[in-house]
């Protein structure tokens, strides 16, 4: 495969990064009390669940955008 061509098809994955950014930048969305969560008003555990989302998609990009050594550590 031509490298151009994959290396545009990985950078596809770099898109995914802009939904936790999204997801917090527009606040008048999720400043509210309601629903609760374990005690928590929605807009703590909002924010908190945008870290635990945030973390596995940077990880799932990590992994679709690194080269493959870089994955497996450079070993065979």
């Amino acid at each position: 495969m031509n490298e151009n061509a994959s290396l545009s098809r990985g950078r596809v994955w770099l898109w995914l990064l802009l939904l936790p950014f999204a997801g917090v930048l527009w606040v008048p969305f999720y400043n509210r009390l309601e629903p609760t969560l374990f005690g928590f008003p929605f807009f703590y555990w909002y924010q908190f669940a945008w870290v635990l989302v945030t973390a596995l998609l940077t990880a799932w990009v990590h992994r679709r955008t690194a080269p493959a050594e870089s994955v497996t550590g450079g070993r065979s």
